[in-house]
């Protein structure tokens, strides 16, 4: 298959780029040449810039699929559309569970999705991501086609490369053991293994599977959620810390939230797109490999969550001995 990636050597897209590869495809990357640029030797790479609309290198060339992991506006969907004709093939858009407006929100995937932001706007922020994600999703349908469009819609996205360090934090954290602050021991969360996402694309890809797909792992409760990725021969004690001792220090936790309105977003069945193809590895298995990639980069400073000192402090407040 002649595969054309918008995106692909950051995060998702870099997953889906190695499975293609590793299953014997032909792949083109199309990105700016400025994350990874070395990624991928074997690849075909084109460079373009899609803030300011540039796709004259994909002037030549027919693709049978284009996955598109880089579309946050919609007209990042309707430029490359036109640029590319009835050259795409099959496309496939990586959307988000945020698509959904969660005043509304079932849990399957009819349910109704934000409006565009109003006023217009290409500005993506908290309350902006959801509906331009489900701004691009229309522009997907409306230029492309709905028999020729698989919208794939995943929660938190979990893994090596991960830039966010969202899952990353609770990884290295519940490695190392000991006194684990958390708060929230109920609220859903819930995760998709980056490597899982790229096969499942792949797979709408390779067989024009046409639809949207809520692409998700099982969703559990945040304390299982930590059991589920602590390390067997470190033991680890969870503390419920309390939303109010995190708000008086200043902290947020990652992947958790108390807010009852996320809970429709956190607890996605995923039948369709299991009745689809994906198929999803363990959570203890995400967290093994995104712990190896963590220690492998030198386990640099983490962009989220309480600090090591942050978290003694806390757990310091709730009684007890300090964590490991």
């Amino acid at each position: 298959m002649r595969l054309l990636v918008l995106g692909g050597t950051s995060f998702v897209g870099r997953h889906l780029v190695q499975a293609a590869l590793e299953h014997g495809h032909d792949v083109t990357v199309f990105h700016r040449g400025v994350t990874n640029p070395h990624l991928f030797p074997q690849a075909e790479h084109r460079h373009g810039d899609r803030s300011t609309g540039h796709y004259g290198a994909l002037d030549v060339g027919t693709w049978d699929a284009t996955v598109d992991v880089s579309a946050f506006v919609p007209r990042h969907v309707e430029q490359v559309v036109d640029a590319l004709g009835h050259r795409s093939g099959h496309y496939v858009l990586v959307s988000s569970v945020s698509a959904y407006d969660v005043r509304r929100a079932r849990t399957d995937e009819d349910s109704p999705a934000w409006a565009p932001p109003a006023p217009r706007t290409e500005e993506v922020t908290a309350e902006t991501y959801g509906p331009l994600k489900a701004a691009c999703e229309r522009a997907a349908v409306a230029k492309v086609g709905a028999s020729q469009v698989s919208v794939v819609r995943p929660t938190y996205v979990v893994g090596a490369h991960d830039p966010t360090d969202r899952f990353t934090y609770w990884a290295r954290r519940m490695a190392r053991g000991g006194r684990v602050a958390m708060a929230w021991p109920q609220a859903p969360v819930q995760v998709v293994d980056a490597r899982d996402l790229g096969t499942f694309m792949l797979t709408c890809a390779l067989h024009d599977v046409a639809g949207t797909f809520d692409a998700v792992g099982p969703w559990a409760p945040f304390r299982q959620f930590l059991t589920s990725i602590a390390d067997p021969d470190r033991p680890h004690e969870l503390v419920d810390v309390g939303p109010d001792a995190l708000r008086d220090a200043g902290l947020r936790l990652p992947l958790v939230s108390g807010d009852p309105a996320e809970v429709p977003l956190m607890t996605r069945p995923g039948s369709r797109a299991v009745a689809a193809g994906l198929h999803t590895r363990s959570l203890s298995e995400s967290a093994a490999a995104t712990v190896a990639w963590d220690r492998e980069r030198g386990s640099p400073p983490l962009q989220v969550g309480p600090t090591v000192e942050q978290e003694r402090d806390l757990l310091a407040h709730a009684g007890g001995a300090a964590p490991a």
